[in-house]
């Protein structure tokens, strides 16, 4: 199996609910296609308000700033020694889409993505997230948590408070047939893609009018937290 597919496969089953009773829609995540897990993780989506769910802006409680304080010191204690790109690798973390040219590089740990499923640990993320400059090296801005789709707001709040980070989810994607997905992937229409996040098309009777399969939701949640960036490491672009 190649290395991408496999990563994503282990993010998918990380991402699953632990319940009994999962959906033929979440069975079927389980069959992922490549070319989708490339448009999610270059993170280039129009069409944004279509495909992407967040979670409500909140209000601050006590002990949120706390709370996320202390996420971002173990983050930047535990994962400085990652700038060198050799010792992610040596831990585990191995490189999402190495082709793909894109200016965020996920490095995805799958043992760290099945833990994900449980709780947050700021020292063990799903991925770690390296900015690819023009010269092709890389520098670590940061990292991305992941928990299971069905996952409720309460608990995505004990992970990260919501008052100072907004967790992702993507959703309503249409994706070409699975006999027809290598040569209908980068098909468009009017200008736009027929298929995956960058589409116009967000609904069963649309995707069904193309002969696609349509997806209410794929993968789980995510939050991106920037704490190796120059920039303010919660206000960073949720992808």
């Amino acid at each position: 199996m190649r290395r991408a597919p496999l990563l994503l496969y282990a993010l998918l089953l990380a991402c699953r609910s632990n319940t009994a009773g999962e959906t033929p829609d979440e069975q079927e995540q389980l069959r992922p296609e490549q070319a989708a897990a490339e448009h999610e993780m270059a993170g280039m989506v129009s069409n944004e308000d279509l495909h992407l769910r967040l979670t409500p802006l909140r209000g601050p409680a006590r002990g949120d700033s706390a709370r996320a304080a202390q996420i971002l010191a173990t983050m930047r204690q535990e994962l400085a020694k990652y700038r060198d790109v050799r010792a992610a690798e040596a831990d585990g973390f191995r490189q999402f889409l190495p082709g793909a040219a894109i200016p965020i590089q996920h490095f995805t740990n799958v043992r760290f993505a099945f833990q994900s499923r449980n709780r947050l640990d700021p020292a063990r993320p799903t991925s770690l997230l390296y900015e690819r400059a023009a010269d092709s090296s890389l520098t670590l801005v940061g990292a991305m948590f992941t928990a299971p789709p069905q996952t409720s707001d309460k608990e995505l709040d004990a992970r990260v408070p919501l008052s100072i980070a907004r967790w992702h989810q993507h959703i309503n994607w249409c994706l070409p047939p699975l006999a027809e997905a290598r040569r209908r992937w980068r098909e468009t229409k009017g200008g736009q893609p027929v298929f995956g996040p960058k589409s116009p098309i967000a609904t069963a009777e649309a995707c069904e009018a193309v002969g696609g399969r349509f997806r209410p939701r794929m993968f789980g949640w995510m939050v991106h937290v920037m704490a190796f960036s120059q920039d303010d490491p919660w206000n960073a672009h949720h992808h």
